[in-house]
């Protein structure tokens, strides 16, 4: 057969310094917004209701940072993760310029780390993306490494070689037009602002959601994430899971969305530290999830907002109740799936 499909990389594919220019631009749309609201149920206002975008200084309502975040990283799959066994985690994420229905985002990837694994069968590669907008401005930034097979596993790869990551994202971008001033607490649904956050503070979020196989199948497919462990279910029974993961990024939105139960006024996100996906979730799994505030930051010249850092852990069927995170030898309960650290923006 004619040669004109292609199988995806595999880790010898990947070559350190490559650049990569991902197919497909991608307009985003209301309905990516109404769905994104569907598949998650988030009730931030700035995102739900245009009125109070705008008496902040939007446009219009902005679409979610994590809706901009599923689209940038849906097309880097074809190149980065097709032949991916899992995603493995995040660092150094920064959301820039604000997206909105209408604009359309394209993505650039740059290979900065590879490491045979100690089986042969796979290696792990790190890849910095970098996605913008139909003027050629950053509308977000993020390292994240995903394991890969190999096409040979018995012909060994690459020289390791291990990228050193910022333990959390930099300088963070509070667009100057915005007036957090201008916040309406009873209609964002809290009245608590940032000075009412101290820092060791742990909240649990209450509610659960459970996965629904049509639901994580509809957001692979809605944020074009062709990774085969998602979505082909011959291909996912010859893994060690027999069965399609959850892509992770589904459990970040399910995991943010259930964070408005503590912090309502937390509508913004400007970067993501760090983070990753400690177990697998399937369809069938309930959704938990807690938060602890790790510092609360000042704006240099605005008295208007300030900076709260946040570890979110979620957890599959096991409510968040105290219990270890990890064993004494530092490994995950296996009921973790998420632990992320990340920014958000609150009103003081």
């Amino acid at each position: 057969m004619a040669g004109k499909t292609s199988a995806g990389n595999f880790f010898e594919d990947f070559t350190l310094g490559h650049i990569i220019h991902h197919a497909t631009p991608r307009t985003v749309t209301a309905g990516d917004a109404a769905l994104y609201q569907a598949l998650y149920g988030s009730r931030f206002a700035p995102q739900s209701s245009g009125e109070f975008a705008r008496e902040l200084g939007f446009e219009q309502a902005p679409v979610d940072d994590l809706i901009v975040f599923h689209i940038v990283f849906g097309k880097t799959v074809p190149d980065i993760s097709l032949n991916a066994i899992a995603n493995l985690g995040y660092a150094d994420c920064r959301f820039q310029e604000r997206v909105y229905p209408g604009d359309t985002l394209t993505a650039r990837s740059e290979v900065i780390g590879l490491r045979e694994t100690s089986s042969g069968k796979s290696g792990v590669v790190w890849v910095k993306t970098v996605g913008f907008n139909q003027r050629a401005e950053t509308v977000v930034s993020y390292v994240r490494w995903a394991m890969v097979r190999k096409r040979a596993p018995a012909v060994r790869a690459h020289v390791p070689s291990v990228p050193d990551l910022p333990e959390t994202a930099g300088r963070l971008h509070v667009p100057g037009d915005l007036d957090f001033a201008r916040w309406d607490f009873d209609l964002a649904g809290s009245p608590h602002r940032w000075g009412d956050y101290r820092a060791g503070e742990r909240i649990d979020h209450v509610d659960g959601v459970t996965i629904e196989e049509a639901e994580h199948m509809m957001a692979t497919r809605l944020w074009q994430n062709t990774a085969k462990v998602h979505f082909d279910q011959h291909a996912a029974q010859k893994g060690p899971f027999r069965r399609r993961l959850v892509y992770g990024g589904h459990i970040i939105s399910l995991a943010r969305a259930l964070s408005f139960n503590g912090f309502a006024n937390a509508g913004l996100i400007a970067a993501i530290n760090g983070g990753g996906h400690s177990n697998p979730a399937f369809a069938g799994d309930t959704i938990y999830a807690w938060s602890e505030v790790l510092d609360r930051m000042e704006i240099p010249d605005r008295a208007d907002v300030g900076a709260l850092r946040l570890r979110t852990v979620a957890a599959k069927d096991r409510a968040c109740a105290d219990f270890p995170l990890k064993d004494a030898e530092g490994k995950y309960d296996p009921a973790v799936v998420l632990d992320l650290d990340y920014t958000v923006l609150v009103p003081r």
